[in-house]
């Protein structure tokens, strides 16, 4: 399996794959991935991943009119969820759907192409870039290469006073119809110039040549800084002085990057200096107790006051972080193991086993027996 899959969306954390061999990870033949340090890492940190975002990773495949079901049934993704607004799948399926597809399909490009992009072509446009004097050299020769590779999309580096960036510019319009695709580019090639600069590489602006769509509310942590829709290209911005940054990277840490490459892209980034971030560590950590407001203010040594005006800055509230880490963990088990009900209610602070049922499709839109490993 090639670790360098077209590499979102979306919108935390980071997958190991095995060793590389030539720039490309193994082959799974068919065979479903073995667990990887970070998707055992996935399994104690929970994440999930909105359905709308399997969707688009699938929708490339599906306007070419073929069927999706073996990558699914591989991810052990259940089929009736794509039709649940409310769906999620485990940050381990939605990489495991990702490689599968890439694996499947020999295309990096997972159908969004008019021509494949073979396994191999991430490898050799990050390659593209190491050697070059600086970061704005290293955009360049990467914006080339990838125009060697397809037809359907011109990477372009602009200015724009203070600010540069890349935008992306459209050849094909059927390509420029697919929403997911400017999702992925955009998101392909900020992380890789970010790992170039060896840094975070903080985005002043994201636009979108598109309207909004009705799930860009969890657009939040995939493009981390403000959004504009209904642009004329879709782009991503950054302060102009990191052009003339250096390139920090050699052949031994490209190595090292490509497997880990796919989840790095398509994941969300956590940033620790969130308070969010802090209260959700902090509820992880003192499982099964789930403090309350006020017990977890005072393990923070903040005032339950200043706790509830930090969160709501950063657009949350202590109860939603809650009922989203718990979410985020029942799906997580009912995924990865044979946990009952009752139990599972348990661990959750759920009273019994009739609440966190009630509770689950309130947040899913399904009964928990859905998530369970092959629908069982």
């Amino acid at each position: 399996m090639n670790p360098t899959g077209l590499l979102l969306l979306m919108p935390l954390i980071v997958e190991v794959g095995g060793p590389a061999h030539n720039g490309a990870l193994r082959r799974s033949h068919g065979k479903r991935p073995q667990p990887t340090i970070a998707s055992r890492l996935m399994q104690n940190t929970p994440v999930t991943i909105p359905i709308t975002f399997v969707r688009g990773m699938l929708s490339g495949v599906q306007a070419r009119g073929q069927s999706c079901e073996s990558f699914l049934a591989g991810a052990e993704i259940a089929p009736e969820l794509l039709d649940q607004t409310g769906a999620r799948v485990t940050a381990a399926q939605y990489v495991t759907l990702f490689r599968l597809m890439i694996d499947g399909l020999d295309d990096e490009g997972i159908a969004f192409f008019s021509r494949a992009l073979r396994c191999g072509s991430y490898a050799l446009i990050a390659r593209s870039a190491l050697g070059a004097p600086n970061l704005e050299m290293a955009m360049r020769r990467i914006t080339r290469t990838f125009q060697l590779l397809q037809d359907d999309v011109v990477v372009e580096l602009v200015h724009d006073g203070a600010e540069a960036g890349l935008t992306l510019r459209f050849t094909n319009p059927v390509a420029a119809q697919q929403t997911f695709m400017h999702e992925l580019l955009l998101r392909i090639f900020w992380r890789l110039l970010a790992w170039l600069a060896a840094s975070k590489l903080p985005a002043t602006r994201f636009d979108f040549s598109f309207m909004s769509p009705p799930y860009a509310g969890s657009y939040g942590r995939v493009f981390p800084a403000p959004l504009l829709f209904g642009q004329r290209q879709s782009a991503f911005w950054f302060e102009a002085s990191w052009m003339k940054g250096p390139v920090r990277r050699d052949e031994a840490a490209l190595r090292v990057f490509l497997m880990e490459a796919q989840a790095n892209i398509i994941l969300p980034r956590r940033h620790d200096a969130e308070v969010s971030l802090r209260v959700r560590s902090h509820l992880q950590k003192t499982q099964p107790a789930w403090p309350d407001l006020a017990a977890t203010a005072e393990a923070m040594h903040m005032a339950t006051s200043t706790l509830q005006r930090r969160l709501a800055s950063e657009g949350t509230s202590f109860q939603a972080l809650k009922d989203a880490l718990r979410r985020d963990a029942a799906i997580t088990r009912l995924n990865t193991s044979t946990v009952p009900l009752a139990a599972l209610a348990c661990e959750l602070g759920f009273a019994d086993s009739a609440a966190f049922q009630r509770a689950f499709k309130s947040w899913t839109g399904s009964a928990p027996g859905t998530y369970r490993r092959g629908g069982a």
